[in-house]
């Protein structure tokens, strides 16, 4: 992983229509996110767990169409953004090394399999 994994992107773009979070990178790398990956993806202790304790997400296979409706977004500070839902939910902050890190393009699959 590149120290630029660390750094705001330079530019970021909410594709309503698309239901899609798009991402530059000062690298030149760009991400792309469907609305239902970074759903599941949420980092939010509700989401996700804590005290050892299963999140919402373990424990439902799947999601509703307003679950998974990006209707906005608003950056955190300068390390994160964090995305509201359809359903209300807007208590994840999806940090930069977070989505950076989970970008599934083409070449950062294949960086992620030669490092497995």
């Amino acid at each position: 992983m590149t120290e630029s994994a660390h750094q705001a992107p330079s530019a970021i773009r909410l594709l309503r229509e698309q239901q899609a979070l798009e991402l530059d990178w000062p690298d030149g790398h760009q991400s792309r996110f469907a609305a239902v990956a970074l759903r599941w993806l949420c980092p939010c202790a509700y989401c996700r767990g804590e005290a050892g304790l299963p999140g919402w997400l373990d424990a439902n296979p799947s999601l509703t169409e307003q679950q998974t409706t990006l209707t906005g977004g608003e950056l955190v500070g300068s390390y994160a953004l964090c995305a509201f839902w359809g359903d209300g939910h807007r208590t994840g902050y999806y940090t930069w090394t977070l989505l950076r890190k989970n970008c599934s393009c083409a070449d950062c699959l294949g960086l992620q399999n030669q490092s497995s």
